[in-house]
């Protein structure tokens, strides 16, 4: 997949992938996107700047390198990196793609990622549906924290002889719900929308281990019986991973200068409790948390950038970093460990205990470990020596340091697709209306890269293992600020970080479904704009504004934010 700048000539052939094709080095030579277009290519058509854009905007627009992997002679790694991401991994403990389990979110990554971007909205939670990007958040009513016996994101499959965390078969199928606005789902105009949400539930009996929580300082199980009442569950899907080498490449401190100017704001006008407190003090000005990783790093800390938690700091630590092990529970040198979390020692303790995992763990765990390179496993107490398994900090890597660094390498080098219709008379229109809106305010237009010294928690790689962005005009429309919505069903907390529009209106055409929003709930672009419209939504005086524009400008509101 080596095209970085394609002339017109060549676009019919892009179709067909392009694979082995010599990237066009004549800048000049960009395609034209039709009458109307700029020939000069204003900045704005280059979403991840000259390093890191691709022109490519048919099917494949997600899946390509940036002109800097090529540029650094990293295409091999590049692509075999991309294979990592492609294939499912088997349980098998020899051979290519082994290692998954013996628990598992899913068997590969595409799972979540259909055509490499967002997951799509689904009537079902199940692992093994392709496109299927849902991850289950299950939590504590009472303290809307993570149930304490099931891991953060909670796994459903399992290799024999171990048993799911979660059975499927006690998941709901997903109840799309009508939601009614205060406006009843309609313009002044006329014009009418609808608005739909997920509601799914999981059967008490679904969960192997107790149901445990932690409050005020206890851990408390829950009974079977009221499981349903004080246990929630929600739908998180996943986003486009293009463009995320572009963003770590963000200085800290232009990050930390945007919460600053976001906080003098909403100080202003009265609203002081607009940033989240768990991350920021807003009054202060201050960061109250900082990512930091004191397992496999030194504990420096970072500013936190990446998922709707804002739970990670740089892109070498996030969740790309993280999915690769604790979505397929494939162990490396620096995760020697399942993933279990506290989690594990529920797990363990019922599996340890489970009649039929008993009988068949002693042949599991030869084939595992064939020459019991691990005493600790193979001992007369087969009931421990699942436990120690199962918690065991001292597993053999299954993927390999060069197969991570590959990884990577695909992960920080996946380029952003040109901007589309730049120039033209809608695509003006639109972003004039978007700035007076002022959506801009959280869907923050352009970035500058930094001298992009590779920031990696972990402490495996440095500069030269990546590519690097710097001194790049970046376009992403994210301020990476924590907002609150207040959706009907809303994510887990409330806070969620504004999510990059750039190549989300490619997403029809990449991936077959053009869903937005952290469950897949707006169908479309418009039902998008629509859910900010709560009254206690930070967005509400915009989408009042936008409800007083004509048809034919929401339109090109829509068509900017779909061209971007």
């Amino acid at each position: 997949m080596k095209h970085n700048y394609l002339t017109f000539a060549m676009i019919a052939l892009a179709v067909a992938g392009c694979k082995g094709e010599e990237p066009d080095k004549d800048i000049d030579k960009i395609i034209d996107l039709g009458p109307g277009t700029s020939s000069e290519h204003p900045a704005e058509y280059y979403a991840g700047g000259l390093l890191g854009t691709t022109t490519m905007v048919n099917a494949y627009a997600y899946q390509q390198p940036t002109p800097a992997v090529e540029q650094a002679g990293m295409g091999m790694e590049f692509q075999n990196g991309e294979t990592l991401f492609e294939r499912d991994y088997n349980e098998n403990s020899d051979g290519a793609f082994t290692g998954l389990g013996p628990l598992a979110v899913r068997s590969g990554c595409l799972y979540c990622h259909p055509n490499y971007g967002h997951g799509k909205r689904q009537e079902r939670y199940r692992a093994s549906d392709m496109g299927n990007g849902y991850l289950l958040v299950i939590y504590d009513k009472q303290t809307e924290s993570y149930i304490m016996s099931v891991a953060g994101m909670p796994q459903t499959m399992a290799t024999k002889p171990f048993k799911a965390p979660i059975d499927e078969a006690g998941i709901s199928p997903i109840e799309w719900k009508t939601y009614v606005d205060e406006w009843g789902n309609e313009f002044p105009d006329g014009e009418k929308y609808e608005l739909i949400y997920p509601e799914i539930t999981i059967s008490a009996d679904a969960y192997y281990a107790p149901v445990v929580v932690k409050r005020n300082g206890e851990m408390v199980t829950i009974p079977a019986d009221i499981v349903a009442d004080e246990i929630g569950v929600k739908l998180e899907s996943t986003i486009g991973i293009y463009g995320t080498g572009l963003t770590d490449a963000i200085p800290e401190e232009e990050i930390t200068k945007q919460w600053i100017k976001e906080s003098e704001y909403y100080n202003s006008i009265g609203k002081t409790d607009a940033l989240n407190p768990a991350y920021w003090d807003q009054a202060g000005m201050k960061w109250t948390s900082m990512y930091k990783n004191t397992v496999q790093g030194n504990g420096t800390q970072y500013v936190r950038r990446y998922t709707y938690a804002l739970s990670r700091g740089p892109l070498m630590d996030a969740a790309g970093a993280n999915a690769i092990w604790n979505i397929t529970n494939v162990t490396r040198s620096d995760r020697r460990y399942h993933y279990l979390d506290l989690a594990g020692t529920y797990y363990a303790k019922t599996a340890m205990n489970d009649k039929e995992v008993q009988a068949e763990f002693p042949e599991y765990i030869d084939r595992i470990d064939p020459e019991k390179k691990h005493p600790e496993w193979h001992t007369d107490d087969v009931a421990q020596n699942i436990y120690n398994y199962l918690t065991g900090k001292n597993q053999d890597p299954e993927m390999s340091d060069q197969q991570f660094k590959n990884l990577m390498i695909w992960h920080r080098g996946l380029a952003v697709p040109a901007a589309r219709n730049v120039g033209t008379d809608k695509f003006n229109e639109g972003k004039r209306l978007f700035s007076e809106l002022h959506c801009d305010a959280c869907h923050r237009p352009s970035w500058t890269t930094g001298e992009d010294h590779i920031q990696d928690p972990n402490l495996m790689f440095s500069d030269e293992d990546m590519p690097r962005y710097p001194g790049q005009t970046i376009w992403p429309y994210t301020d990476f600020v924590q907002h609150r919505l207040h959706m009907e069903n809303d994510i887990r907390t409330g806070w969620c970080r504004t999510t990059p529009l750039w190549g989300r209106g490619l997403s029809k055409l990449c991936t077959g479904a053009e869903d937005r929003l952290h469950d897949c709930r707006a169908r479309n672009t418009l039902e998008a704009i629509m859910w900010h419209g709560n009254a206690k939504s930070d967005a509400r005086a915009s989408i009042e504004a936008f409800r007083k524009l004509t048809k034919e400008q929401r339109d090109a509101v829509v068509f900017f934010c779909e061209s971007i």
